[in-house]
């Protein structure tokens, strides 16, 4: 059993959204991303780091969901910037049951284990106090509730945190996330929203007692990265 990580799958079985127009690299990225999974096994996690379906409801996002299904492996996915289809996790884990799309799980106000390791995390924002709007602080300030809600869950486990949104982006530091990370001595965050040229940007390395690594799925080749044997 091995522990996996990708974001931005951006899937869009039922609705029309090409993701070539952001550059050749995603030209029939579904292919790419079934290719990618390949090599897993059916006991092997992957964390999906948001923006799965670019469906705006339920109903309209079950292909995407079944693709995701169908890929090998246990998934435990949470929550993106354009994953409009999401309402409430208790509506999403519903919706899974009724469909009997049973390898996905829901990272929400909660952790998964992988052994004796904690997996956490929730969305994030990007969210700066000079020039934010009071409704960027409203849900910057619910994110950092939900992912020290994820980290409290874990107790004294071991953890590693998954997010959408970096932390650390050119001159953005979320000092709150950042010191949430110091406090619960987190090994690894990883993070995806990122694409294209804006990946050489991105910040990737060590923080602290905190590795960070850019996931997003055209980054890494439409391929999950390894994080755990």
């Amino acid at each position: 059993m091995a522990l996996y990580a990708i974001g931005d799958l951006h899937l869009s079985q039922s609705v029309e959204k090409p993701m070539d127009v952001f550059g050749e690299k995603w030209k029939d990225h579904a292919e790419k991303l079934k290719k990618g999974f390949a090599a897993l096994g059916p006991e092997d996690v992957t964390v999906l780091c948001g923006d799965l379906s670019w469906a705006m409801g339920l109903e309209e996002a079950g292909e995407d969901f079944r693709f995701i299904q169908e890929l090998p492996g246990q998934k435990i996915i949470l929550k993106g910037n354009h994953d409009y289809w999401w309402s409430t996790a208790t509506k999403a884990m519903r919706f899974f049951a009724e469909k009997g799309f049973d390898s996905i799980r829901i990272l929400n106000n909660n952790c998964w284990l992988y052994g004796d390791i904690a997996l956490c995390g929730t969305r994030g924002w990007f969210y700066e106090e000079e020039t934010g709007t009071a409704h960027d602080g409203k849900i910057m300030r619910r994110e950092i509730l939900r992912l020290e809600a994820s980290l409290k869950a874990a107790g004294e486990r071991e953890k590693i945190v998954f997010l959408h949104y970096p932390p650390i982006y050119q001159n953005y530091e979320c000092q709150e996330i950042l010191s949430l990370l110091e406090e619960h001595r987190v090994r690894l965050c990883c993070y995806g929203h990122i694409h294209g040229k804006g990946c050489y940007s991105a910040f990737k390395g060590w923080r602290g007692c905190t590795e960070f690594r850019l996931v997003s799925a055209d980054y890494v080749d439409f391929a999950p990265v390894k994080l755990l044997d």
